[in-house]
């Protein structure tokens, strides 16, 4: 049985989400597009944009979109794309869903989704756009990540900001598989991908009720259409699954940085799996680090509460209704964090509309 669900594919930056996004793509019912990198910034302010119930502000929001940086890679012709937005459902995940189908409409396929690493501390968001939304975390080696961002041309100069990086994605990691049902969240470890992928990634189909294709375990196929070219860091997408880069923190990092991921998030990978290296061990110089790591993370939720608070202040005006109408009429009850699903005798279709309004 296939579903008609959207995909989201998430992770901490160079965990492989870009490979995974690519062997999702390979199924012939599946296309996930490049990073647009235009959702989060939408919604951030959507408030901008009000009531989307009036074509002359989908319209603004739609010509918003095609205008941003990376909305060529899609290969979506702009007039198109804006029409579509204003004939579409008047609320945001609708116009993004909208983009999202049209790209999948390229290949002939039916079901569509998206990819960024950022999501995954973004997963209210996305079920606030997409109640319905499943979601897939690529897990990887937290040193792994960090000796790969390292080596990128747009990570921060600030080694400390790259071991941030991944102890915030692993506790994002951590708590999604703790709030979200087992048919909305799906973890899946890099290195477990690239030794064996089939086994994997049949799991994966399973989890989205799809059939299982072989050609989802050679990637490299429809890496010229669904990677730019000038995302030279993903050169290795290009070639076939390996298991080159696992582990290979070893060599790529030095002993020094070694010592300080494991110090400061040395406790997530245990957790998640993985093996501290001999010389693992705590040490007092880092301690200020992880406090202010435990810290952030707590603040997440209330930050988002104010960054909606601030927006709706800003444009003295409601902002627009957030929830997708493109392929479920009710959210269903297992797309909400456990602590926010049904009690006995409520509805889903009251919880879509109170999520369909802007969060308060």
């Amino acid at each position: 049985m296939s579903s008609a669900r959207p995909i989201f594919v998430v992770g901490c930056p160079r965990s492989g989400t870009t490979m995974l996004q690519l062997m999702l793509h390979a199924h012939p019912r599946i296309a996930l597009p490049p990073e647009n990198r235009f959702l989060l910034p939408a919604y951030e302010r959507r408030h901008e944009y009000g009531d989307l119930s009036l074509p002359e502000q989908r319209r603004a929001l739609a010509e918003w979109i095609v205008a941003s940086p990376h909305f060529g890679d899609l290969g979506l012709e702009t007039e198109a794309v804006i029409e579509a937005v204003v004939a579409a459902p008047a609320t945001l995940g609708s116009a993004f869903g909208t983009i999202f189908q049209m790209y999948a409409q390229r290949f002939g396929k039916p079901r569509w989704g998206d990819k960024r690493p950022s999501y995954l501390r973004n997963l209210p968001i996305i079920l606030r756009l997409f109640p319905d939304a499943q979601i897939i975390n690529i897990l990887r080696d937290g040193r792994d990540c960090v000796a790969s961002l390292k080596e990128t041309p747009w990570g921060p100069d600030d080694f400390g900001k790259l071991v941030e990086t991944w102890a915030r994605s692993a506790d994002a990691s951590m708590r999604a598989a703790r709030d979200y049902p087992a048919d909305v969240y799906h973890q899946v470890r890099y290195e477990d991908l690239v030794s064996d992928p089939e086994p994997h990634l049949r799991a994966v189909c399973a989890f989205l009720e799809e059939e299982y294709d072989p050609a989802m375990a050679r990637p490299s196929e429809v890496a010229p259409v669904a990677v730019p070219e000038y995302k030279t860091w993903h050169s290795l997408t290009h070639s076939e699954v390996t298991t080159a880069r696992v582990s290979s923190w070893q060599r790529r990092l030095t002993a020094e940085e070694i010592e300080r991921c494991e110090n400061v998030f040395g406790d997530r990978l245990t957790r998640l799996g993985y093996q501290l290296s001999e010389n693992g061990r705590r040490v007092t110089r880092f301690r200020a680090e992880r406090t202010w790591l435990a810290v952030r993370d707590r603040l997440g939720p209330a930050r988002l509460r104010a960054d909606d608070v601030r927006g709706r202040l800003r444009s003295r005006r409601r902002g627009p209704a957030l929830a997708a109408r493109l392929t479920a009429p009710e959210q269903p009850a297992a797309a909400l964090p456990a602590t926010s699903r049904p009690a006995t005798g409520q509805s889903t279709s009251a919880l879509v509309s109170a999520t369909d309004q802007p969060p308060v």
